[in-house]
């Protein structure tokens, strides 16, 4: 009987350790609860670069962007941590635009096992937010002027 009490007291101590912690959203295999400056320079060790012409004197906000790829990040921060990252695309036509959308839109679905909460849903002007654990992630198709294409990372 002492035993089957030990364990008892012992699950419900790990379950209640397990339900205070908070939950982080993932930006593709990094945790947004890392130290901002952490999480910058895990960034740049996959290869991106801050622009400092588009960044902040007091870093509140960081552009950072990478060779390679055809979006840029825009990072911002209080009391060193991470609070939004948002991916802007630079794409030339509007088909290409609806179609990474679209593409963007059933992977997050899949990934997060959730439909999203489509709060714009026309052929050229799209936003789908999709809640998770930690955070809400908004896709945002608007092709109104130019194509634009941007996912908002937005923690808890």
């Amino acid at each position: 009987m002492k035993k089957l009490f030990i364990a008892v007291v012992a699950i419900a101590a790990l379950c209640a350790c397990g339900n205070g912690e908070k939950k982080y959203l993932d930006y593709r295999g990094l945790s947004m609860g890392m130290p901002f400056k952490t999480f910058c320079d895990s960034l740049a060790a996959r290869g991106f670069a801050i622009d400092s012409a588009k960044t902040d004197s007091d870093f509140a906000r960081v552009s950072m962007y990478h060779p390679n790829l055809n979006y840029r990040l825009m990072l911002a921060q209080r009391n060193d941590t991470l609070v939004a990252l948002q991916e802007n695309y630079t794409i030339s036509t509007n088909d290409s635009t609806r179609k990474m959308w679209q593409q963007m839109h059933d992977a997050f679905e899949e990934q997060l096992g959730a439909w999203p909460n489509m709060l714009k849903d026309g052929k050229d002007h799209r936003i789908a937010k999709f809640e998770d654990k930690g955070g809400f992630i908004t896709l945002t198709l608007e092709n109104t002027y130019k194509p634009t294409l941007s996912v908002l990372y937005q923690s808890k």
